[in-house]
């Protein structure tokens, strides 16, 4: 990697063990220092003025937030968040900038485009199997990783339609639209690349009562993802930073 390659990586969770692992995961997949994964807290302050040029690329991670909750439920710092993100999606889009949003980037990044967001994709917390087209077969995102894996995923909402500016890298069964690409060098991913065992094992506790899973559900679940191989999921991670890191 060279040295003066920096990514900023966003995140919008409060909840402390859960926030420490995600940043962890990413450090560790990335192999990057914290001067060069550089972190920024946006629930908690707005981004400040960017020049791209210093940057080699933005990691956008996953959220509490649900975007299709109507605007008088949502909190003040959820709107701003989501407003500010609007703002940032159009400089980095105007540019085609690196950008890699892991869950929450999916609505962020086809929101912008255009793309239809809807619950009707939402998975429970599970491992499925994750197939890539043709197209991500050959894309570098995916570079080592086998025609079908498993990865992680637990979400409400996911994208029911792309955009015209989009392209399908990979499908899910019950989720059919699980890694796309805008432009040349902008990604979403609906899996999970940043998890092992042990971070969503913080996520299935942590996130109990969120309505990611039925109360009664938590053993199911656990014992259908702790012996899951998601390891190939997670090159995602480090073939993002590789491509870009050049």
């Amino acid at each position: 990697m060279k040295s003066n390659a920096k990514f900023l990586m966003i995140t919008t969770r409060t909840e402390p063990t859960i926030l420490t692992s995600e940043v962890e995961m990413l450090r560790k997949l990335s192999s990057l220092d914290a001067g060069q994964l550089v972190w920024h807290r946006l629930e908690q302050s707005p981004l400040p003025p960017l020049n791209l040029n210093e940057w080699a690329g933005v990691i956008l991670c996953g959220s509490p937030f649900d975007s299709l909750a109507p605007i008088e439920k949502k909190s003040d710092v959820q709107l701003r968040v989501e407003a500010e993100l609007q703002g940032f999606m159009d400089q980095l889009v105007a540019a085609d900038f690196p950008f890699l949003g892991i869950c929450y980037g999916v609505g962020t990044l086809l929101g912008h485009q255009g793309g239809k967001i809807s619950e009707k994709y939402g998975e429970s917390i599970s491992a499925p199997v994750i197939e890539l087209t043709q197209t991500g077969r050959e894309d570098p995102i995916t570079r080592g990783i086998p025609r079908t894996f498993r990865a992680y995923v637990g979400h409400k909402e996911a994208c029911e339609d792309l955009p015209e500016s989009a392209t399908l890298l990979a499908r899910g069964e019950a989720c059919p639209i699980q890694l796309f690409k805008v432009g040349k060098n902008m990604y979403g991913t609906q899996f999970h690349p940043e998890l092992d065992w042990p971070a969503l094992k913080l996520r299935i506790i942590g996130y109990a009562t969120s309505g990611y899973y039925q109360p009664g559900d938590q053993q199911h679940i656990i014992d259908q993802c702790i012996d899951a191989d998601v390891a190939p999921a997670h090159k995602i991670i480090s073939n993002f930073v590789e491509m870009y890191s050049r």
